[in-house]
């Protein structure tokens, strides 16, 4: 970005539990799209994930720190409020599939709606990314099978203590 440029602050909001070397794609090219780029964790009560919030913000801070200009955080309540508490008026989601753009549609028509100034960004998943997803790689690993590239070394090694612990 030039230095005459606006700062550009993009979110790209997610559960990530846990995160994929998808969602890393994500992020990646995200990344070089905006001056800096929040990749934030929806605290929602209603679902059970595997990992806490705080220890997917974890395993997230642990494998982006390579990207200078992305932040970890989290939120809960209206991503469109949250995106204009901090600055942002750039959200990013990722495509897998035509059913992903259906729902992803219709929440970004939504979000501008709350927030006439907010856009966003759909990001198609790259080939080798398009079939992963958090709750497959869960379902493959709980059930013995390896899930090598579909999710950073440092999360897998999360993911099979975790599932030792609830065995």
């Amino acid at each position: 970005m030039s230095e005459t440029s606006a700062n550009v602050v993009a979110i790209y909001p997610g559960s990530f539990d846990p995160i994929t070397t998808g969602h890393l794609d994500v992020i990646e090219r995200g990344s070089r799209l905006c001056d800096r780029l929040i990749v934030s964790i929806l605290r929602n009560e209603a679902k059970a994930p595997l990992f806490t919030v705080e220890e997917r913000m974890e395993m997230l801070s642990e494998v982006t720190d390579r990207f200078p200009n992305v932040e970890v955080d989290c939120f809960h309540g209206l991503l469109a409020d949250y995106a204009l508490r901090r600055g942002a008026r750039v959200i990013i989601r990722g495509i897998r599939a035509i059913s992903d753009y259906e729902y992803e549609l219709q929440m970004a028509l939504m979000n501008r709606r709350l927030q006439p100034q907010l856009e966003t960004i759909f990001l198609l998943a790259g080939e080798q990314y398009s079939f992963i997803s958090s709750k497959l790689v869960k379902e493959i690993i709980s059930l013995g099978g390896n899930i090598a590239g579909l999710v950073p070394p440092t999360v897998e090694k999360c993911l099979r203590a975790r599932l030792k612990e609830v065995d």
